[in-house]
């Protein structure tokens, strides 16, 4: 037997079929010991994905008491689901009409009955809770410069006019760059260079944070304006990186994905617990990849060095073939593309050829195996999709025990399930230039 075959009998002799919730009995067991797990994604548009996440996420809230979801998402427009799913307001009348914010292409990313679901499950299960205890839902991601700026403005307005000189002279740093703020400032400082509004935006987030104990309308207006301005401050400096699409851009937005993850963890108190939804790229601890070999790092690399005392745990996931959800080039219209059977020696082919089909395997008996301590392909698909040539720019080589603490595997996948939102065209598209 060659090498690839001792790999396939080794998975087939770990993988446990994966049908229905009660399968996930073992890993819930087993991740009751950590305060953080993270749940990754091959793609952004798959259905498995979002569900299985889901059910995962709904039980370790029941059985394990884990307080929130932090996802890949704009920070504002997340809020607005927070608020839902808390009562903290009556403005939406269902989780449908909250989704409607999601007008940042690629709409589908969060706009879908997948996410509806859950959010209805969420708000359904915050009723009979104090509001103190009720469970959250967060957004991490840098995008939202301008909508985070409104905010702010609009928040200082009522609750502390004597910072709106201070916002307003930010505000107005970007004011020339329009509704298209983030990358029409980029594309300036690419051909003009020198001047920024670095100071302007580090200016605002010093005086929020000084008067930050005064923001007490309700339990999360402090945490929401200082949010606000950290977004501010960190979207002028990736904008600013951008332009070159270098590794500094990546790096910058996943420590900003990584810093706001801390102060929801500090915010939710001593032993709060968090569950983390992002791409396996954010969440696969990139040591394990050619990633590091670029200089990039990702949150589960961070969250596994600089907060080890939580004990995270990191789920893979990914698919042998089906369909998915994406775009042909950033902003075209979304479509239901097929994703083609793996490549020969890839993850997925290898779990593929275990005959299991969807599965669920831990990676610790993997750890010593000789045949799993190099690099394997592993598909990785961005919302920006062509899968004629997958072959040759969706694979990343990854050890996968390293990368993962489990994964689970679908075999035949399917598109998730948009809901129909009008895109701003104005936005810079989520999870521009790297498209995971």
């Amino acid at each position: 037997m060659g090498t690839t075959g001792h790999k396939i009998s080794i998975l087939k002799d770990l993988g446990k079929k994966l049908k229905t919730d009660k399968d996930l009995d073992l890993l819930i067991d087993k991740l009751a010991d950590s305060r953080l797990v993270l749940l990754g994604e091959a793609s952004h548009g798959t259905h498995e994905f979002y569900t299985w996440r889901a059910a995962i996420s709904k039980r370790l809230i029941e059985e394990h008491g884990f307080d929130f979801i932090a996802v890949e998402g704009d920070w504002p427009d997340f809020y607005q689901v927070n608020r839902y799913i808390k009562q903290y307001n009556t403005e939406y009348k269902n989780a449908k009409d909250v989704l409607k914010n999601f007008n940042r292409w690629p709409t589908w990313m969060w706009a879908n009955w997948e996410t509806e679901a859950l959010i209805k499950w969420l708000h359904n299960y915050n009723k009979n809770i104090t509001a103190n205890k009720r469970i959250g839902m967060y957004g991490l991601d840098v995008y939202s410069l301008w909508e985070s700026m409104e905010t702010i403005v609009d928040y200082l307005k009522v609750n502390d006019p004597s910072l709106l000189p201070t916002a307003k002279k930010a505000v107005s740093c970007f004011e020339p760059f329009g509704d298209e703020a983030g990358m029409a400032y980029a594309r300036f400082l690419h051909r003009f260079a020198p001047k920024t509004c670095e100071n302007e935006v580090v200016d605002l987030l010093q005086d929020i944070l000084r008067n930050a104990t005064h923001y007490n309308s309700d339990l999360e207006a402090s945490l929401n304006i200082e949010q606000n301005a950290h977004i501010a401050k960190n979207a002028e400096q990736y904008y600013r990186s951008i332009v070159s699409a270098d590794q500094n851009s990546w790096n910058i937005r996943d420590h900003h994905m990584m810093d706001t993850l801390r102060r929801l963890l500090t915010f939710h108190g001593t032993n709060s617990k968090a569950i983390v939804w992002e791409h396996n790229t954010h969440v696969g601890d990139a040591r394990a990849t050619d990633m590091h070999q670029e200089g990039l790092v990702n949150v589960g690399q961070l969250v596994r060095e600089e907060l080890p005392n939580l004990n995270p745990k990191i789920i893979g996931f990914g698919s042998y073939k089906g369909s998915v959800m994406a775009g042909k080039e950033w902003g075209a219209t979304m479509q239901k593309m097929t994703v083609p059977s793996a490549k020969k020696n890839s993850w997925e082919y290898l779990l593929h050829k275990t005959g299991k089909g969807d599965q669920l395997l831990f990676m610790d008996s993997l750890k010593a195996n000789v045949h799993f301590k190099a690099p394997i392909p592993h598909r990785a698909i961005g919302v920006v999709y062509h899968p004629k040539y997958e072959s040759i720019g969706n694979y990343v080589p990854s050890i996968m025990p390293e990368r993962y603490d489990a994964f689970i595997h679908i075999e035949n996948s399917k598109a998730l399930h948009s809901m129909h939102v009008h895109t701003d065209k104005s936005q810079l598209p989520e999870t521009y230039p790297w498209a995971f």
